[in-house]
Formats: structure tokens, C-alpha cells, sequence
């Protein structure tokens, strides 16, 4: 076998997370926030958060995937971090004050915890829902969650068209310069293209649901072409999921930080 061959084979190989059914990952997400939200204590979050980061990093995600498609978060996170900061529920000592806006010990830590719990949750959850691929994850909605064939089918084709809207507001935007139609104001410019797509994207549609009502799309039974299963990397994710949700709640307990939620809003 020469070096070539291996090369290629070696770049055909499924990554870890393209080897997990794509129904897995929202299940492992349920399974992972709902108990994770019981609590907004720092440790929690920040034992979960690095879990996470060790578990991707062993999965073959860098730090540059994650944050190409986790970066939203590092926005979000401040923002209900000052939120909290600035006006939770006074306690301790008071630092700062300015008319409802109260800095206290107890809004620190609050604040702390919000913002590690945004990435502890978000960062696992767009790291394995970003990038799954719509053909597969349609196989996966109606084979494994035994979702209504029409109703997946007709999300797919959706997500497909949504795809090419883009280029149709490229092309409106160009054949409207093109008739001496792009000089008027930015607002007035960008409603009447909207419309437009609007149109574009009706009737293509109302095209698309024909051509596939004439190709038996919405029969009572139907076959598949990719079969989806579950196997032995699905559990593996469900059981990391739930080995790292009693890892972050264990050592929250341990070290007596936990928190519950409604101790917390009081």
C-alpha cells in the first residue's frame, strides 16, 4: 500500500462526532442541560465547561472550531453576566451603587456563575449541532425519533432552498442596478429587494412541493436510501454526557457551592 493510498483512506475516516447518529447530539443535550440548570453555582459550570473542552479536544475539535462555531457565546455571556452583576438581589458587602443598579458580593458571584454556565451550556451544544449535515440528520428525525416522514422531508427541502437565498438576493440586487432601480434610498433599496426574494422564494417553493408531490414525497409509506442507526458511539456520547453532568453536580456538592436555582432568584 503506498503512502498515497493511506493518505486518502486516511482522510475519508469519519470524525468522532460525524460517527454519532445526528439525532444522538439533541439527546445528549437534553440529557446534559436539564440537570445542569438546576444549579448556578461557579463550580459547576466550570468543572462542565473544562470536561467539555478536555472531551472535544480528544474528539479531534481544536480550539479554532470551537470557537468558529461557539463564538456567538462569547458575546452572550458578558451580556447576562453585567445583567446580573448589576441588578440581582443585593448581598454581602456592597461595593458599588446607582439607582437600581447594586454591586454587592453576592452579584459578583451571581454574575460569575451566570456567565460560566452560558459557555458550560452553550459551548457543547453549538459545537455538536453546528455543522451536522441536513440529509443525514433528516434520515436520523424520521428513522430513530420516528418523526412524520412529510413533515421531515419538507423541513429538508427548506433548509436546502434556504441555502440559495443568497445568490437570489445577489442577482435581484445586481438586475435592479442594472435598471437604473439602485439609487434610491438604503431602506426603500432594501424593502423592495426583500419583497422581491419573498416572491422568488413562494414560487420556488410552490414549485418544489409539486415536483415532489408528483414524485410520491408525500405517500403513506416510504423507503430510505441511507438507513440510520444507532451504535456504539452514540452511547459512548449519551455516557460522557451523563459521566461529565455527575462529575460538575458531584464536585459542586463536594465543595459545598451548590446552588439551586430558587435559592439563588431569592
Amino acid at each position: 500500500m503506498t503512502s498515497t493510498t493511506r493518505t486518502a483512506r486516511a482522510a475519508r475516516r469519519p470524525s468522532a462526532l460525524e460517527r454519532v447518529n445526528p439525532v444522538t447530539p439533541f439527546a445528549a443535550a437534553v440529557v446534559y442541560s436539564l440537570p445542569m440548570l438546576l444549579t448556578i453555582d461557579v463550580v459547576s459550570a466550570g468543572v462542565a465547561l473544562v470536561a467539555w473542552l478536555i472531551v472535544l479536544g480528544a474528539a479531534g475539535i481544536g480550539p479554532r472550531t470551537v470557537l468558529r462555531r461557539a463564538w456567538p457565546l462569547l458575546l452572550a455571556a458578558p451580556v447576562s453576566a453585567v445583567s446580573m452583576l448589576l441588578y440581582a438581589e443585593p448581598g454581602g458587602r456592597i461595593h458599588a451603587q446607582l439607582w437600581i443598579a447594586t454591586v454587592s458580593d453576592r452579584s459578583i458571584e451571581l454574575a460569575l456563575a451566570i456567565g460560566l454556565r452560558v459557555l458550560a451550556l452553550g459551548v457543547p451544544v453549538l459545537v455538536g449541532l453546528v455543522g451536522l449535515d441536513p440529509t443525514r440528520l433528516a434520515d436520523g428525525l424520521a428513522q430513530v425519533a420516528r418523526l412524520p416522514h412529510r413533515f421531515v422531508l419538507a423541513a429538508l427541502a427548506g433548509v436546502r432552498l434556504f441555502g440559495v437565498l443568497g445568490e437570489d438576493w445577489r442577482q435581484i440586487a445586481l438586475a435592479r442596478r442594472a435598471r437604473g432601480l439602485g439609487d434610491t434610498g438604503a431602506v426603500r433599496r432594501a424593502l423592495q429587494a426583500a419583497f422581491a426574494l419573498l416572491v422568488v422564494a413562494l414560487r420556488r417553493g410552490g414549485t418544489l412541493a409539486t415536483a415532489m408531490e408528483a414524485r410520491g414525497f408525500g405517500g403513506p409509506e416510504r423507503t430510505w436510501a441511507r438507513p440510520s442507526t444507532v451504535g456504539r458511539a452514540d452511547a459512548v456520547l449519551l455516557l460522557i454526557t451523563a459521566g461529565i453532568v455527575a462529575l460538575a453536580l458531584g464536585a459542586s456538592v463536594a465543595t459545598g457551592s451548590f446552588m439551586p436555582v430558587w435559592a439563588g432568584a431569592s
